[in-house]
């Protein structure tokens, strides 16, 4: 199965914070059938957590580069936004108390690829209702 990750599922990943992994979402990563993809938004995010100081001190990370060989080390593949993309989220009517603009593109890619979205941010929730899959990461 494929499954897009989220950008704090990709931290807790890269930072080995498995505790912070459930281990129902444990199990589908550690699953070599899966499929794991990242949004190139997403990829952009870690960068930005990297630049203002966000990843943990002791990370093996002293590069922006460093951080994408490590998605790539990984078999996380990373898919670019693009015009469909931008179309669905052109479509995507906002949950009124969700203003993030990066997680509206993707969850977006994610409606639009038709891809099971992991996170664990419950305001993903709001989007089920216009063709998200979602599912939650129970910290």
């Amino acid at each position: 199965m494929r499954y897009y990750l989220d950008t704090n599922i990709l931290f807790f990943i890269l930072q080995n914070e498995q505790d912070n992994v459930h281990f129902e979402i444990k199990s589908i990563l550690d699953d070599y059938a899966n499929t794991l993809f990242v949004s190139s938004v997403v990829v952009q995010e870690m960068v930005l957590l990297f630049r203002i100081g966000k990843l943990d001190t002791k990370s093996p990370y002293k590069t922006e580069q460093s951080i994408i060989n490590a998605i790539d080390n990984l078999g996380i593949k990373t898919v670019l936004f693009n015009e469909k993309h931008l179309s669905e989220y052109l479509q995507l009517s906002i949950s009124n108390n969700h203003k993030d603009m990066n997680d509206h593109a993707i969850i977006s890619q994610a409606i639009s690829d038709k891809i099971p979205l992991i996170s664990s941010d419950r305001e993903f929730e709001h989007y089920i209702s216009q063709g998200l899959k979602f599912i939650f990461n129970k910290r």
